[in-house]
């Protein structure tokens, strides 16, 4: 019955998930006819019945895993079972760690922004950048601020691009979205 615990309003009994996620068949629950079977160190065995299979495995005091239920006849392997979880989790859990996550950082000027601010807001992307994230740089106009988005936003977007040149590429050139100016930038 696995883990179990008790409702406090009834008494009864009630089955908790222990959260396994198994996606192999083991032992007993291989159902079909005739598997192919690999032995615990790795050598074909031949194809075999299910529980002739289980008989070889529990003589070796392991466990008969499907490795490969779509195969034809299914693939079945003698193996420890517990030391093959464990490993797969380890490998997952490797993975995750390694896998690098791309943000995506958002910076916002308006088209009547100084030089100072320019320069420090632009300090701040490549930080983002030497962090490996991508950069949204967004110019927002108001009210009839949207008349220079051609000329003064446009020209802004261009010295930013020639200011970040050595550390960032352009993903997406600067273009108009609603009443802001958008460009992107990623690492090198």
């Amino acid at each position: 019955m696995g883990g179990q615990t008790i409702n406090t309003k009834r008494g009864k009994p009630v089955p908790v998930s222990r959260g396994d996620s198994k996606t192999e068949n083991i032992n007993e629950e291989i159902r079909h006819p005739r598997i192919r079977l690999i032995g615990s160190d790795g050598a074909q065995l031949g194809i075999v019945t299910p529980e002739a299979a289980r008989a070889r495995a529990v003589a070796e005091g392991l466990d008969l895993v499907e490795v490969s239920a779509t195969a034809d006849p299914p693939v079945c392997r003698i193996m420890n079972y517990d030391k093959f979880r464990y490993e797969q989790k380890k490998k997952q859990h490797e993975a995750k760690r390694n896998q690098t996550v791309v943000e995506t950082k958002e910076i916002k000027f308006r088209p009547k922004t100084e030089e100072h601010d320019l320069n420090f807001k632009v300090k701040s992307i490549k930080k983002f950048l030497a962090q490996k994230n991508k950069v949204k740089i967004t110019m927002r106009f108001r009210g009839r601020e949207i008349t220079y988005s051609q000329s003064i936003g446009l020209e802004a977007m261009n010295n930013i691009a020639e200011m970040l040149a050595e550390e960032a590429t352009i993903i997406q050139p600067a273009k108009m979205e609603g009443r802001q100016l958008v460009m992107f930038v990623g690492p090198k």
